[in-house]
């Protein structure tokens, strides 16, 4: 049986979407909420479309929050606490099978932001 993790999602989307309105909501629904660029994407991979910024996931086992910026911006990650580093899977996901603690929320919240700022400064926006 599936563990119900609407709850964690409910917590969690509000962070991603408080930077909605310097992007684009991709996809809004019970169980994802996805941001992309506004403009197209300067890199020819993406084809001129808009590049990926970061959702939020239920899955089977957790509810994972994707942040690109970390994966293209190291210096971000340096920026985390052993708490919130615990979470991690990989180089720009974060895995949470409950509510996180508040600080690791904030954090959170605080990182997200410094990703839309990076995204800016490299004019990805």
């Amino acid at each position: 049986m599936t563990k119900d993790f609407s709850s964690v999602f409910k917590i969690l989307k509000p962070v991603m979407a408080g930077q909605a309105p310097k992007l684009a909501v991709k996809t809004d629904s019970a169980t994802a909420y996805e941001l992309v660029t506004k403009s197209p994407s300067p890199y020819p991979q993406h084809k001129g479309q808009p590049m990926w910024f970061g959702m939020v996931k239920v899955g089977k086992a957790y509810v994972s929050y994707h942040l690109v910026a970390l994966y293209m911006n190291p210096k971000l990650t340096k920026t985390m606490s052993p708490e919130l580093k615990k979470h991690m899977q990989g180089k720009a996901c974060f895995n949470f099978k409950a509510a996180p603690a508040a600080g690791v929320l904030a954090e959170l919240k605080r990182l997200t932001a410094a990703s839309v700022d990076d995204f800016s400064k490299q004019k990805l926006l």
